[in-house]
C-alpha cells in the first residue's frame, strides 16, 4: 500500500519511554525511496548564501554529534475522533501517530555555519529568512515532485532548537521507513516538518511554497468548509499544541474489578514541559492530579534541566470506578496553555489537531465472550 501509515496499539505505544523503531508511527506522501550508494549520496546546500556546497556524510559525520530525545507527533493524531464529530479528509489515525525516540546526528546550525552562516542568525546578507528542506521522496499533491517544508532561519540557527540532521534512531542508522540515510528532526514542531531522505537545503527569503506547507497542515476555523476555504489565510502550523491521551483502555473497555489504572502520555509543542495532567471518572465533573514521568524512578519536573524538554511525559492514575464510568484526561503545559473540553470547538475540515479533552467508556463486569 503507497504510501504507507501505520501506528501501534495504545497499549504498545506506552510500553516504553523511548518507543522502539518497530513501534513507531509511519507517515509518508509518497513511495518509500531508496537509498544503495551512501558513498555517493550527498546533501546540496544553495539559496541565497555566498557559497553552495555539497555535504556528503562523511562531512556531517565529522561535526560534533548530539543526541536528543524528542517525540514526533502527526498533526493528524486523533483524527478519527474528530471525523466522528463532522467528516473531515485525511488518514485515519486513532491516538498513537506519535513517538518518542532518541536521535543522533548533527546540529543544523553547526551545518549551516559550514557555509558560512553563524549561530543565531535571522537573515542572511542576500536575505535569506528560511531553511527549506527537499526530499528524495515524490509525491502526487507536488505533481510526482519533491516533499518540502521550511522552518525560520532563526531557529535553524539557534543550537538550543536542537534541531538536527539526524543519521541515528535509538542508537542505530535510521532505517528506510523513517528516511535513511538523513533525516531533518524539528523537535516541538509536527511532524510535517522533520522532513525525511533529505536532497536539498535551501536558503530562501520567504517560506517553502510547497504544498504541505501552503495548501496542508494549516488551523482553519470550524466554519471553512471546502467551498470557501482560502488556504493563504492561515499560516503553516509549527508548534503542536498540548495534548494528552489514555492508552491503558480501549474508547469501550469491560474490567473485571473497580480498581483501574489509568495510563497515557502527555506532550506539548516548542519545549514547553508538562505542568500537570488532570484525570476524572465522572465525565469532568470533578478531578484528580495523576502522577507524571518521563524515565521510572526520575521525578519529572516540567522545565529542569533533568527532563527532556522536547519529549513526552507518560502519566498514572489508580482509581475506584463505580459500575459504569467515563474517564477523561486533559493535560496543562508550562505556559498553562490547556487542553480544548469539545472536539466541536477544535473541528477543522482537515481534522488536524485534535487536542480536545481525551475520553474513554469503562464498565465492570464480564466480557462477552
Amino acid at each position: 500500500m503507497e504510501p504507507f501509515n501505520a501506528e501501534p496499539t495504545r497499549s504498545a505505544l506506552i510500553s516504553s519511554y523511548v518507543t522502539p523503531v518497530d513501534f513507531f508511527y509511519k507517515r509518508n506522501h509518497g513511495p518509500i525511496p531508496v537509498v544503495d550508494d551512501i558513498e555517493r549520496y550527498s546533501v546540496s546546500l544553495s539559496g541565497l548564501i555566498k557559497n553552495s556546497k555539497d555535504l556528503f556524510m562523511k562531512d556531517i559525520c565529522k561535526l560534533p554529534k548530539y543526541t536528543v530525545t524528542a517525540t514526533l507527533q502527526c498533526a493528524g493524531n486523533r483524527r478519527t475522533a474528530m471525523s466522528k464529530s463532522r467528516t473531515v479528509k485525511g488518514v485515519g489515525w486513532d491516538i498513537a501517530a506519535l513517538g518518542n525516540a532518541v536521535w543522533g546526528g548533527a546540529k543544523l546550525a553547526d551545518v549551516l555555519e559550514l557555509v558560512g552562516i553563524p549561530y543565531l542568525t535571522s537573515i542572511t546578507q542576500s536575505g535569506g529568512k528560511h531553511v527549506e528542506f527537499v526530499s528524495i521522496d515524490k509525491c502526487k499533491e507536488e505533481n510526482g515532485g519533491p516533499y518540502k517544508a521550511s522552518i525560520p532561519l532563526s531557529q535553524a540557527t539557534n543550537p538550543e532548537a536542537d534541531v538536527l540532521l539526524a543519521y541515528e534512531m535509538n542508537g542505530e542508522p535510521i532505517n528506510r521507513d523513517h528516511g535513511y540515510p538523513l533525516r531533518v528532526v524539528v523537535p516541538g514542531v509536527i511532524g510535517a516538518r522533520s522532513v525525511k531522505w533529505l536532497d536539498y537545503i535551501n536558503i530562501i527569503a520567504e517560506e517553502c511554497q510547497g504544498f504541505f506547507m501552503q495548501k496542508d497542515y494549516k488551523m482553519f476555523p470550524p466554519t471553512v468548509n471546502w467551498d470557501n476555504i482560502n488556504w493563504s489565510t492561515r499560516r503553516p502550523q509549527m508548534d503542536f499544541p498540548v495534548q494528552s491521551a489514555i492508552c491503558s483502555l480501549d474508547d469501550v473497555s469491560v474490567v473485571k474489578h473497580g480498581k483501574i489504572t489509568i495510563k497515557g502520555y502527555a506532550v506539548s509543542g516548542g519545549g514547553r514541559g508538562i505542568e500537570r495532567v488532570d484525570v476524572s471518572i465522572d465525565g469532568g465533573k470533578t478531578w484528580e492530579e495523576a502522577t507524571r514521568y518521563q524515565r521510572t524512578g526520575v521525578p519529572y519536573i516540567a522545565d529542569d534541566s533533568s527532563s527532556d524538554r522536547w519529549a513526552w511525559v507518560f502519566f498514572e492514575a489508580e482509581a475506584n470506578i463505580p459500575q459504569s464510568a467515563e474517564i477523561v484526561a486533559k493535560a496543562v503545559d508550562i505556559s498553562a496553555n490547556v487542553q480544548p473540553e469539545s472536539i466541536d470547538s477544535v473541528w477543522n475540515l482537515r481534522g488536524i489537531l485534535n487536542t480536545s479533552w481525551h475520553r474513554v467508556h469503562v464498565r465492570v463486569g464480564q466480557a462477552n465472550l
